[in-house]
């Protein structure tokens, strides 16, 4: 006689050291990103390895944050960790520190387009287990992933054994987001709070740029917004807006304030009319209860919504993404610093190139024309990594003004590009753009 829903999750509810217990050394084991990592089982699998029940695990993660930080990807753990991030986050930028002092590796990084991370679960990482944190199960046995469809959905199938920490925080999404008691192998419950994270004043910069970009998305246009100081700028240029879509590798607090004025209705998008599409998300407790049970938000897998053509299918598509430089070639690195990566691709690329080919269609890539309190020219002779390939690269704003880079020549987009530069630092570049007889 088959178990209902409810004598499953019974059946199947344990504490968090019970729940990894199973895992064995050697495995290959991988866990929600950013807002999904669950502190209780990574913590439980941490104090494995500290106590030598558990040998050496291989790890893939992506945006590590606190709960990874201070468990699997801790200084007295990580060693026993064959470490492999996606994205790196603010965690890795410390065991990066260490490894540089040290000479001694400790963490890998995985190129990929956001768009192909669940191929990998598909088709390279023979996954052995994967923790995630999810919703409280509904009455028809299913929990939802929330905040994390990203690879989550794939690779919480693609697993050997699925383990889950129910929050009761944690929202409950629609789209593809769904996940059956039948599937999980352990539950555990664990209602600490959500981490809130992307919530974000604009900078001076980011409200000359959003003055720049607002007049540049037509009303009824499906757009794509990144985090952080410049993206809040755009979005409090749109307040003014009508009848804006969402289609989104990320949805943040921005988006739900654009939801609530009215701002983003979804009415005239051309893929899924009404609803507000992501496949990540990062935000606070007013925003994760707005998406909780909202059933015009859907999420789905990160090879849906970041795939170059379910983009292009979208009409008046306009991508909003930042960088942290541009040269002028007008290539776009948006991950290294100096010698090592700081962020990631991520899905960057993935929209750059799916909005030039939308009908209508604008790639925005946004950057403020100096860091380090001003010190430093954003806009360079010759980027440290390409993220973005000049041959797709479109507009670029700055604080200092717009240019479309398409079909323009090398000495012409360096001349666009000098134009929109910090003027303190002017001279320089167009001494450097001489030096090689690009201008």
């Amino acid at each position: 006689m088959s178990l209902n829903a409810a004598e499953l999750y019974a059946a199947k509810l344990t504490t968090a050291d019970a729940a990894v217990s199973p895992i064995a050394s050697g495995e290959t084991v991988s866990c929600g990103m950013a807002i999904g990592q669950p502190p209780a089982l990574l913590s439980a699998t941490a104090n494995r390895l500290r106590s030598g029940d558990l040998g050496g695990i291989r790890l893939y993660y992506k945006i590590a944050m606190e709960p990874l930080g201070k468990t699997l990807l801790a200084e007295d753990v990580i060693e026993k960790v064959d470490a492999h991030s996606f994205f790196v986050g603010d965690p890795d930028h410390e065991t990066i520190k260490r490894q540089v002092q040290t000479g001694h590796k400790l963490v890998s990084f995985v190129p990929v387009h956001f768009s192909q991370i669940p191929r990998l679960f598909e088709e390279i990482i023979d996954l052995d287990t994967f923790l995630v944190t999810v919703s409280p199960m509904d009455a028809g046995g299913y929990f939802s992933l929330g905040t994390n469809n990203d690879f989550a959905s794939v690779a919480a199938r693609r697993a050997k054994r699925l383990i889950v920490e129910v929050n009761r925080n944690m929202p409950r999404v629609f789209g593809q987001s769904q996940i059956h008691v039948s599937e999980v192998a352990a539950i555990v419950e664990n209602d600490v709070p959500l981490i809130e994270a992307g919530a974000a004043e604009p900078s001076p910069e980011g409200l000359a740029i959003g003055a720049l970009v607002a007049p540049m998305v037509p009303d009824g246009a499906t757009i794509q917004l990144g985090i952080g100081k410049i993206p809040a700028g755009v979005a409090l240029a749109l307040q003014e807006h009508s009848d804006l879509g969402l289609h989104t590798e990320l949805f943040s607090p921005v988006m739900a304030d654009l939801i609530r004025t009215g701002v983003i209705t979804g009415a005239r998008k051309t893929r899924h009319p009404h609803k507000h599409v992501y496949t990540v998300a990062f935000g606070t407790t007013d925003s994760y209860a707005f998406m909780n049970d909202n059933s015009a938000i859907e999420s789905y897998p990160s090879s849906y919504v970041n795939d170059i053509r379910t983009i292009a299918a979208h009409d008046d598509f306009v991508s909003v993404n930042t960088a942290i430089e541009i040269d002028l070639y007008g290539q776009v690195n948006a991950e290294f610093i100096g010698d090592h990566e700081y962020s990631g691709s991520g899905g960057q690329f993935d929209f750059v190139k799916g909005a030039s080919l939308a009908r209508n269609g604008k790639s925005i890539i946004a950057l403020a024309s100096t860091a380090r309190h001003g010190t430093v020219s954003t806009i360079v002779p010759k980027v440290a990594m390409v993220t973005d390939p000049r041959m797709d690269v479109e507009w670029v704003v700055t604080e200092h003004g717009a240019v479309n880079l398409r079909g323009k020549s090398t000495k012409e987009r360096a001349d666009a590009l000098i134009s929109i530069a910090h003027p303190d630092h002017r001279a320089e570049l167009t001494a450097a753009a001489r030096k090689v007889t690009l201008i």
